[in-house]
């Protein structure tokens, strides 16, 4: 952990991209630090934390309102289990990419929110936000969201789940963000809304129901998923890692912003998973003076070293050669096949080689929390290499 110019610091190297978004960022809030998986983002890093005094940015939270993470362990043992069969079935059963509508309906008590018949927004084009909603609830998306099935230490199963809000949350953050006349890029100042004005307040309540909306979908999924697979649920984590929370920090109130960073207050668990072939783990937060300082905050993933351009290559049209650290589906194949685990989907760009390794990430924040399971993945489902998906962290 290291301090630059007022900002907590974790991990090393650090990227210069995330510092310098954490540094805009920090102009209009009162507080800011980043956890070890940082690297950069819309405009506020991934793995960044923010406070503000009653306010709360959109562009902090990001497009994938409410993305997070859940885990459910089961009373099956892994080897009781068919896992080739389990995740044949998984993959028909479930959808995967951007655009997808789920082909089985969810109905779920959030589609009652009055907010959907008040909010303007919402009643827009004749409800069709509402239909959307309805239509993606339980889909998984691109990008780097997953279904995984894993044994922990005992031998009992686990399936964990990354994904967020989908078109719901995509289409609030932009309306938001257009309302407030928000700029546009990577490295522009993030949009702030006081919650004072009818603006930040309105886009609060969207963004808590985009937080439902996100939880629902998580929930359906692992639940769909243990149908599949047999038994009953033990034991569940459930986070999200893109949202605004109110809290008291340093004996004051705070909107802390969290995006690609996970709540880790003292006994509170978070669901932290690495790369499609390395382990994830069930943690929970501890009390310290490390962890207070960085209001109870910790990692949402490995962290990428490579972005999705690296990863493919950049392609040299007068030489005809690629250059950067392109990764091949051999090579990805390799990594898991060693791994032993089953993949389904997935693009190079999601590929162990693009990401740190989850246990030097997690080393870096040793005091704020304690590792409780250690899961090993058994099977990996993503949608497939030619997805491109808008909604991802």
């Amino acid at each position: 952990m290291q301090t630059i110019d007022g900002i907590i610091v974790y991990g090393d190297p650090v990227d210069d991209g995330a510092m310098s978004q954490i540094k805009t960022s920090l102009k209009t809030a009162e507080r800011a630090c980043l956890m070890a998986d940082h690297h950069k983002g819309y405009a506020v890093p991934i793995g960044g934390v923010v406070a503000y005094e009653n306010a709360a940015s959109p562009s902090g939270v990001g497009f994938d309102i409410g993305c997070g993470n859940k885990a459910v362990q089961l009373d099956v043992l892994a080897d009781n289990i068919d896992v080739p069969s389990v995740l044949d079935e998984a993959w028909t059963a479930l959808s995967f990419g951007i655009g997808r509508h789920n082909d089985e309906k969810v109905e779920h008590e959030l589609f009652d929110d009055p907010l959907w018949s008040e909010s303007e927004f919402l009643r827009a084009d004749h409800g069709k936000m509402l239909q959307l909603a309805r239509s993606q609830l339980g889909t998984i998306g691109s990008g780097n969201h997953y279904v995984d099935i894993f044994q922990d230490e005992d031998g009992l199963v686990w399936v964990g789940v990354h994904f967020g809000s989908r078109g719901f949350g995509h289409k609030t953050a932009t309306y938001f963000l257009k309302q407030a006349g928000a700029k546009d890029g990577m490295d522009v100042e993030p949009c702030v809304l006081s919650l004072d004005s009818d603006l930040g307040e309105q886009y609060w309540k969207h963004m808590e129901l985009a937080g439902r909306y996100a939880y629902a979908g998580r929930d359906w999924v692992c639940n769909r998923v243990v149908e599949i697979i047999g038994g009953v649920i033990t034991d569940e984590v459930h986070n999200h890692h893109n949202f605004a929370w109110k809290e008291k920090h340093f004996d004051r109130e705070y909107i802390v912003v969290r995006k690609g960073a996970t709540p880790a207050f003292p006994g509170q668990r978070g669901f932290v998973g690495g790369s499609m072939g390395d382990d994830s783990v069930i943690i929970e937060g501890i009390e310290s003076d490390a962890s207070e300082d960085i209001m109870y905050s910790t990692v949402h993933g490995a962290g990428r070293v490579m972005s999705r351009t690296q990863a493919a290559g950049k392609m040299n049209y007068k030489t005809r050669t690629r250059a950067g650290g392109e990764v091949t589906p051999a090579m990805m194949r390799e990594w898991v096949d060693k791994k032993g685990v089953l993949l389904r989907g997935a693009g190079c760009d999601e590929s162990p080689h693009c990401y740190k390794r989850l246990d030097d990430v997690l080393a870096y924040h040793d005091g704020t929390i304690r590792v409780l399971h250690t899961l090993q993945p058994l099977a990996v489902m993503m949608a497939g290499a030619d997805e491109f998906d808008p909604y991802k962290d």
